[in-house]
Protein backbone atom coordinates (compact mmCIF):
# COMPACT_ATOMS: atom_id res chain seq x y z
CA UNK A 1 0.00 0.00 0.00
CA UNK A 2 1.00 3.57 -0.83
CA UNK A 3 0.80 4.45 2.95
CA UNK A 4 3.47 2.12 4.06
CA UNK A 5 6.11 3.93 1.72
CA UNK A 6 8.03 5.93 4.06
CA UNK A 7 10.60 7.48 1.47
CA UNK A 8 10.17 8.14 -2.63
CA UNK A 9 13.53 8.98 -4.54
CA UNK A 10 12.91 9.90 -7.84
CA UNK A 11 16.11 10.12 -10.30
CA UNK A 12 15.27 12.50 -13.21
CA UNK A 13 17.05 15.61 -14.83
CA UNK A 14 13.30 16.59 -16.89
CA UNK A 15 11.54 17.56 -13.27
CA UNK A 16 8.11 18.84 -13.91
CA UNK A 17 8.99 22.04 -12.72
CA UNK A 18 12.47 23.86 -14.03
CA UNK A 19 14.41 24.53 -10.48
CA UNK A 20 12.74 21.16 -9.56
CA UNK A 21 10.24 22.63 -6.76
CA UNK A 22 7.85 21.25 -6.10
CA UNK A 23 9.98 17.98 -6.52
CA UNK A 24 8.49 15.46 -8.65
CA UNK A 25 9.07 12.98 -5.72
CA UNK A 26 6.72 15.19 -3.66
CA UNK A 27 4.17 15.56 -6.98
CA UNK A 28 4.17 11.95 -6.78
CA UNK A 29 3.49 11.60 -2.97
CA UNK A 30 0.54 13.26 -3.84
CA UNK A 31 -0.68 11.99 -6.73
CA UNK A 32 -0.72 9.16 -4.88
CA UNK A 33 -2.64 10.17 -1.76
CA UNK A 34 -0.18 9.40 0.62
CA UNK A 35 -0.39 11.02 3.53
CA UNK A 36 2.37 9.68 5.70
CA UNK A 37 4.33 13.03 5.57
CA UNK A 38 7.11 10.31 3.77
CA UNK A 39 9.91 12.14 3.03
CA UNK A 40 10.56 12.65 -0.83
CA UNK A 41 13.11 14.09 -3.32
CA UNK A 42 14.57 14.37 -6.55
CA UNK A 43 18.34 13.33 -7.83
CA UNK A 44 20.06 14.33 -10.93
CA UNK A 45 22.72 11.98 -12.04
CA UNK A 46 20.89 11.44 -15.86
CA UNK A 47 21.65 8.18 -17.29
CA UNK A 48 22.98 6.84 -14.01
CA UNK A 49 20.43 8.12 -11.66
CA UNK A 50 18.53 5.23 -11.11
CA UNK A 51 21.93 3.53 -10.25
CA UNK A 52 22.49 6.44 -7.36
CA UNK A 53 18.82 6.58 -6.53
CA UNK A 54 18.89 2.73 -5.40
CA UNK A 55 22.30 2.80 -3.70
CA UNK A 56 20.97 5.93 -1.52
CA UNK A 57 17.34 3.99 -0.46
CA UNK A 58 20.04 0.80 0.09
CA UNK A 59 22.10 2.88 2.39
CA UNK A 60 18.40 4.57 4.09
CA UNK A 61 17.22 1.24 4.85
CA UNK A 62 20.61 -0.33 6.46
CA UNK A 63 21.05 2.69 8.54
CA UNK A 64 17.80 2.16 9.92
CA UNK A 65 16.21 5.26 8.46
CA UNK A 66 13.41 3.26 5.99
CA UNK A 67 11.86 0.41 5.64
CA UNK A 68 10.37 0.81 2.16
CA UNK A 69 11.40 3.29 -0.41
CA UNK A 70 9.75 3.70 -3.68
CA UNK A 71 12.90 4.59 -6.18
CA UNK A 72 11.60 5.80 -9.69
CA UNK A 73 13.60 6.49 -12.88
CA UNK A 74 11.73 8.91 -14.93
CA UNK A 75 12.60 11.50 -18.24
CA UNK A 76 10.80 13.49 -20.49
CA UNK A 77 13.69 14.13 -23.04
CA UNK A 78 11.39 15.50 -25.54
CA UNK A 79 11.26 18.92 -23.24
CA UNK A 80 14.76 18.80 -24.18
CA UNK A 81 15.63 17.57 -27.52
CA UNK A 82 16.57 19.77 -30.77
CA UNK A 83 14.41 17.55 -33.25
CA UNK A 84 16.67 19.68 -36.05
CA UNK A 85 19.45 17.67 -34.80
CA UNK A 86 19.55 14.60 -35.96
CA UNK A 87 22.60 13.25 -33.87
CA UNK A 88 20.51 13.43 -30.76
CA UNK A 89 16.78 13.69 -31.26
CA UNK A 90 16.38 10.22 -32.76
CA UNK A 91 18.50 8.59 -29.92
CA UNK A 92 16.18 9.91 -26.93
CA UNK A 93 13.10 8.59 -25.56
CA UNK A 94 10.56 9.04 -22.69
CA UNK A 95 9.54 6.63 -19.90
CA UNK A 96 9.18 6.05 -16.39
CA UNK A 97 10.03 2.80 -14.03
CA UNK A 98 9.81 2.35 -10.62
CA UNK A 99 11.05 -0.43 -7.84
CA UNK A 100 10.32 -0.78 -4.38
CA UNK A 101 13.24 -1.30 -2.05
CA UNK A 102 12.06 -2.90 1.28
CA UNK A 103 14.15 -4.04 4.70
CA UNK A 104 14.71 -7.67 5.18
CA UNK A 105 16.54 -10.12 6.67
CA UNK A 106 18.03 -11.31 3.20
CA UNK A 107 20.19 -8.75 1.48
CA UNK A 108 18.94 -7.77 -1.35
CA UNK A 109 21.69 -5.01 -2.60
CA UNK A 110 24.78 -6.90 -2.54
CA UNK A 111 27.07 -4.13 -3.83
CA UNK A 112 27.27 -0.25 -4.45
CA UNK A 113 29.81 1.96 -6.45
CA UNK A 114 29.60 4.88 -7.41
CA UNK A 115 31.71 7.53 -9.44
CA UNK A 116 31.75 10.97 -10.98
CA UNK A 117 34.07 13.09 -12.85
CA UNK A 118 33.20 16.47 -13.75
CA UNK A 119 36.24 17.27 -15.66
CA UNK A 120 33.55 15.74 -18.65
CA UNK A 121 30.89 17.68 -17.87
CA UNK A 122 30.92 19.38 -21.23
CA UNK A 123 30.71 16.16 -23.58
CA UNK A 124 26.76 15.73 -22.33
CA UNK A 125 24.79 18.41 -20.98
CA UNK A 126 21.49 19.78 -20.84
CA UNK A 127 19.87 23.26 -21.72
CA UNK A 128 21.50 26.34 -20.02
CA UNK A 129 20.04 28.24 -16.70
CA UNK A 130 17.97 30.41 -18.54
CA UNK A 131 19.91 33.45 -16.88
CA UNK A 132 22.93 32.43 -19.09
CA UNK A 133 21.02 30.92 -22.29
CA UNK A 134 22.50 31.49 -25.87
CA UNK A 135 21.06 30.12 -28.99
CA UNK A 136 23.44 27.16 -28.59
CA UNK A 137 22.46 26.47 -25.43
CA UNK A 138 18.52 25.84 -25.42
CA UNK A 139 18.86 21.79 -26.23
CA UNK A 140 20.72 18.77 -24.45
CA UNK A 141 24.32 18.62 -26.64
CA UNK A 142 26.48 15.12 -26.49
CA UNK A 143 29.43 14.74 -27.98
CA UNK A 144 28.72 11.56 -29.16
CA UNK A 145 32.31 10.03 -29.55
CA UNK A 146 33.88 11.39 -26.70
CA UNK A 147 30.98 9.93 -24.31
CA UNK A 148 31.21 6.61 -25.85
CA UNK A 149 34.99 6.28 -25.37
CA UNK A 150 34.83 7.24 -21.81
CA UNK A 151 31.72 4.62 -20.71
CA UNK A 152 33.38 1.83 -22.51
CA UNK A 153 35.82 2.00 -20.09
CA UNK A 154 34.45 3.30 -16.45
CA UNK A 155 31.42 0.76 -17.73
CA UNK A 156 33.55 -2.23 -17.32
CA UNK A 157 36.28 -0.94 -14.07
CA UNK A 158 32.92 0.16 -12.22
CA UNK A 159 30.94 -3.15 -12.40
CA UNK A 160 34.58 -5.19 -11.40
CA UNK A 161 34.49 -3.05 -8.79
CA UNK A 162 31.28 -3.98 -7.41
CA UNK A 163 32.13 -7.64 -8.25
CA UNK A 164 34.84 -7.15 -5.82
CA UNK A 165 33.39 -5.65 -2.88
CA UNK A 166 30.54 -8.59 -2.79
CA UNK A 167 33.93 -11.15 -3.51
CA UNK A 168 32.01 -12.41 -5.87
CA UNK A 169 33.34 -13.57 -9.76
CA UNK A 170 31.79 -11.83 -13.03
CA UNK A 171 30.55 -15.69 -13.82
CA UNK A 172 28.37 -15.21 -10.61
CA UNK A 173 26.15 -13.00 -12.45
CA UNK A 174 22.63 -13.77 -14.67
CA UNK A 175 22.16 -11.22 -15.78
CA UNK A 176 23.59 -7.57 -16.89
CA UNK A 177 21.40 -4.94 -16.90
CA UNK A 178 22.94 -1.78 -18.76
CA UNK A 179 21.77 1.64 -18.91
CA UNK A 180 20.14 1.21 -22.65
CA UNK A 181 22.47 3.93 -24.53
CA UNK A 182 24.17 2.58 -27.17
CA UNK A 183 24.27 -1.42 -28.30
CA UNK A 184 27.97 -1.46 -28.94
CA UNK A 185 28.49 0.41 -25.72
CA UNK A 186 26.41 -2.32 -23.72
CA UNK A 187 27.60 -5.71 -25.99
CA UNK A 188 31.38 -4.11 -25.63
CA UNK A 189 30.95 -4.00 -21.73
CA UNK A 190 29.38 -7.40 -21.75
CA UNK A 191 32.23 -8.95 -23.66
CA UNK A 192 34.78 -7.27 -21.21
CA UNK A 193 33.22 -9.07 -18.18
CA UNK A 194 33.32 -12.43 -20.10
CA UNK A 195 29.30 -12.59 -20.43
CA UNK A 196 27.58 -13.49 -23.45
CA UNK A 197 25.10 -11.16 -25.11
CA UNK A 198 22.28 -13.32 -24.20
CA UNK A 199 22.80 -12.77 -20.57
CA UNK A 200 22.14 -9.27 -21.31
CA UNK A 201 18.79 -7.40 -21.14
CA UNK A 202 18.28 -5.53 -24.25
CA UNK A 203 15.32 -2.90 -24.49
CA UNK A 204 17.22 0.17 -26.66
CA UNK A 205 15.17 -1.20 -29.98
CA UNK A 206 11.82 -0.53 -27.96
CA UNK A 207 12.15 2.39 -25.61
CA UNK A 208 15.30 4.18 -27.19
CA UNK A 209 17.60 5.96 -24.21
CA UNK A 210 15.21 6.88 -21.74
CA UNK A 211 17.99 8.13 -19.18
CA UNK A 212 17.15 7.12 -15.84
CA UNK A 213 14.25 5.52 -16.84
CA UNK A 214 16.50 2.76 -18.93
CA UNK A 215 17.36 0.64 -16.23
CA UNK A 216 14.17 0.06 -14.40
CA UNK A 217 12.12 -0.35 -17.65
CA UNK A 218 14.76 -3.08 -18.80
CA UNK A 219 14.67 -4.60 -15.12
CA UNK A 220 10.40 -4.66 -15.68
CA UNK A 221 10.73 -5.98 -19.05
CA UNK A 222 13.18 -9.19 -17.73
CA UNK A 223 10.93 -9.57 -14.80
CA UNK A 224 7.60 -9.75 -16.80
CA UNK A 225 8.83 -12.14 -19.42
CA UNK A 226 10.23 -14.86 -17.08
CA UNK A 227 14.04 -14.29 -17.03
CA UNK A 228 14.70 -13.13 -13.97
CA UNK A 229 13.66 -15.02 -11.32
CA UNK A 230 13.90 -14.70 -7.49
CA UNK A 231 17.51 -15.63 -6.38
CA UNK A 232 19.14 -14.06 -9.47
CA UNK A 233 22.32 -12.32 -9.58
CA UNK A 234 21.96 -8.57 -11.25
CA UNK A 235 24.26 -6.76 -11.82
CA UNK A 236 23.28 -2.48 -13.15
CA UNK A 237 24.61 -0.10 -14.25
CA UNK A 238 24.62 3.12 -15.54
CA UNK A 239 27.03 5.91 -17.14
CA UNK A 240 25.88 9.36 -17.81
CA UNK A 241 26.47 13.49 -18.10
CA UNK A 242 28.43 14.94 -14.99
CA UNK A 243 30.10 12.91 -15.87
CA UNK A 244 28.66 10.48 -13.72
CA UNK A 245 28.60 6.52 -13.48
CA UNK A 246 27.92 3.20 -10.78
CA UNK A 247 27.01 0.06 -10.80
CA UNK A 248 24.47 -2.04 -8.48
CA UNK A 249 24.59 -5.77 -8.00
CA UNK A 250 21.45 -7.04 -6.79
CA UNK A 251 20.22 -10.41 -5.55
CA UNK A 252 16.08 -10.44 -6.28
Amino acid sequence: EAEQIDLIIVATSTPDFFGSFPSTACIVQNKLGMRNNSAAFDMGAVCSGFVYALSTADAFIKAGNAKNVLVIGTEVFSRILDFDDRSTCVLFGDGAGAVVLTASEEPGVLAVKLHADGSYGDILCGPANPSNLTANQKFLYMDGPAVFKLAVTVLEKVANEALAAAQMPASSIDWLIPHQANLRIMTGTAKKLGLSAERMVVTVHEHGNTSAASIPLALDAAVRDGRIKPGHNVMMEGVGGGFTWGAVLARM
